[in-house]
């Protein structure tokens, strides 16, 4: 065991992880020349796409440094905000942590973040400086400031370059000497800890583990400790660039099981693998539930379709086990799923990945957060409203709180203006600003997590020219003056496009919804009013005019009375066809409110 080393690679988006995580495969000769490619660890299409890392993944890598064999576990995790569960679930199974900071960008909002994360857990930070090659990279300066926030030696700090390979042996050798060896006992009971899991069609599902004493083997029997279900062990190994089968995976490692598994809620997360014969004493302390922030409804375009959506969902949150979802329907779109993300981008993934992972067409509804609302008769007890459409009798509530965040903006100062008056708009309170060098501010707010949820993060991009990094956490919920707005088509409430907004922004959110909606909505044989409407008061109106016929073109000459005898016969039809008819809303006018302000 003193061989092995357990570490994760942490940073803000886009400063270089995955390339760095590329050459550490290569000099250990982990993954062959001709294997090679960009982001080797990022086996979805997404996050090839996106250049992003969405999954954290765990491999395995053999290193010969100075006479003896050592086996490094490696964890490549995500950089953005919406991913920062996964993040913790690596750390857990860690020891230590790379923090890697863009030389030419410094640190940003989600390093600091992340890095609290790995603190938190104690892990040996080792700090790189990334893209070391870049002209416009400032090493004495980014130097600086990773010294003020952790307290390193300048000496211990390490250049390094993912894309011509610089510094990858200092690394290593820094993570076989700074990094501890993991500590267990083989000769405990069995005790291992679940961090991910996958969902394979032909062998089930397959749980990664850290295990932290004892030894897991090949055909024994193993018993899940919080669903105290028991299985046989078919098959256990360690993560190489494929799975790779052993006899047994002892204290300290990391590897994979494999026990038929079929039914998605066996496994769960933070969960303790144990030995059935000799069961250990107690669980690992998993990790803390995670608390959805934005909230939506995923609805099936097809009803038929709500079963097959069921399971998709199932196996799609082994994957990826942030994703919390309860049945619901709805009178416009029938049955679906209430779903809880960790933020836009989050839930940007999840709809393209059951689309292309499970060939399932979804419609998504406008977002949301969850609310606390308190009853004139009962003003202690709140109940929770997730959903506009669930919000009692307004005359009977006393008042209703909101979510807030405490957010973090590190950005240039010359920027700071702007961001501020975004801020304000969005009904943000300063609290708090720190120049960490000259040029770069750290800014914090408390504001309501329901501006967030928007265009808040693509706006702050714009307003700072994409310098600007971002980062929040919940602080708990205050009261705010909110009304439920509804909207109206042709009378008929559509409760998809319902929302809990600000009384102050209700005027002006309903007119330019019905404006968009204007646009997006196609031409019927009738006049279709769309409104915005605050209980019974309509605030905001737009028409969209009915597409005639003509039918005076047969009348050539003749009374004038004629004409207008086919006039009427047409306006009674139109009456009764708008009496009757339906209006259908297409999915891009649902996924337009949230994109207002492009």
């Amino acid at each position: 065991m003193k061989n092995i080393r357990n570490f994760c690679i942490i940073a803000h988006i886009d400063h270089g992880k995955s390339t760095l995580a590329d050459r550490l495969l290569q000099a250990t000769n982990t993954i062959s020349e001709r294997e090679m490619q960009d982001q080797a660890l990022d086996d979805m299409d997404l996050e090839r796409e996106r250049g992003i890392t969405i999954k954290s993944h765990a491999i395995q890598m053999n290193y010969h440094f100075e006479g003896q064999d050592y086996v490094l576990n490696l964890i490549d995790t995500p950089g953005h905000v919406d991913f920062s569960y996964e993040v913790s679930r690596s750390i857990a199974a860690c020891e230590g942590a790379l923090l890697i900071v863009d030389a030419s960008q410094g640190i940003e909002a989600q390093t600091i973040s992340n890095l609290y994360l790995a603190l938190e857990h104690d892990l040996e930070i080792i700090p790189i400086l990334n893209k070391m090659d870049l002209p416009s990279a400032m090493p004495e300066e980014v130097s600086d400031q990773i010294i003020d926030l952790i307290g390193c030696k300048p000496e211990e700090i390490i250049p390094a370059s993912g894309k011509t390979g610089l510094g990858v042996d200092q690394i290593l050798a820094a993570v076989i000497h700074r990094i501890p060896a993991p500590k267990g006992d083989e000769e405990a009971p069995l005790q291992a800890m679940i961090f991910d899991s996958v969902f394979n069609s032909f062998r089930g599902i397959i749980a990664y583990y850290r295990v932290r004493n004892g030894v897991i083997k090949k055909g024994q029997k193993v018993r899940f400790f919080n669903t105290g279900k028991d299985y046989n062990a078919d098959e256990v190994g360690i993560l190489k660039m494929d799975l790779l089968p052993k006899k047994e995976v002892r204290a300290g490692d990391v590897g994979y099981i494999i026990s038929g598994i079929k039914a998605a809620n066996e496994v769960k997360v933070g969960d303790t693998i144990t030995a059935t014969d000799r069961p250990c004493e107690a669980a690992i302390k998993g990790f803390e539930d995670v608390k959805p922030m934005v909230f939506a409804g995923i609805y099936p375009v097809d009803n038929e379709d709500y079963e097959e959506l069921r399971f998709s969902m199932e196996k799609l949150k082994l994957n990826d086990s942030s994703l919390v979802f309860e049945p619901e329907s709805s009178a416009a779109l029938g049955f679906g799923f209430r779903c809880g993300f960790l933020g836009m981008l989050h839930m940007e993934i999840i709809q393209e990945r059951l689309e292309r992972e499970f060939n399932m067409t979804v419609i998504t509804t406008v977002p949301n957060v969850s609310y606390h609302t308190f009853m004139k008769r009962d003003i202690e007890t709140a109940i929770i409203v997730n959903n506009p459409s669930e919000l009692p009798d307004p005359s009977g509530v006393d008042r209703i709180e909101e979510p807030y965040i405490k957010a973090q903006v590190i950005t240039k100062s010359e920027f700071v203006g702007s961001i501020m008056t975004l801020c304000i708009e969005k009904r943000g309170e300063l609290t708090n600003q720190v120049y960490l060098t000259q040029d770069r501010v750290e800014i914090t707010f408390e504001m309501p997590l329901a501006e967030i949820v928007f265009d808040f993060y693509d706006r702050l991009k714009t307003v700072s020219k994409g310098y600007a990094s971002f980062d929040y956490h919940p602080i708990g919920y205050k009261e705010s003056d909110l009304v439920k707005m509804d909207l109206l088509l042709n009378g008929e409430q559509v409760d998809a496009l319902s929302a809990l907004v600000h009384r102050s922004n209700a005027f002006d959110l309903g007119k330019r919804i019905c404006i968009k909606l204007r646009e997006l909505i196609p031409r019927q044989q009738f006049e279709i009013p769309i409104q915005a409407a605050i209980g019974a008061k309509i605030i905001a109106r737009e028409t969209i005019k009915a597409l005639r016929k003509d039918v005076t073109a047969k009348c050539y000459g003749g009374d004038i009375t004629r004409k207008r005898k086919l006039l009427e016969k047409q306006k009674a039809g139109k009456k009764r066809m708008r009496q009757v008819g339906r209006v259908e809303v297409p999915q891009e006018a649902f996924l337009a409110v949230l994109k207002l302000n492009d």
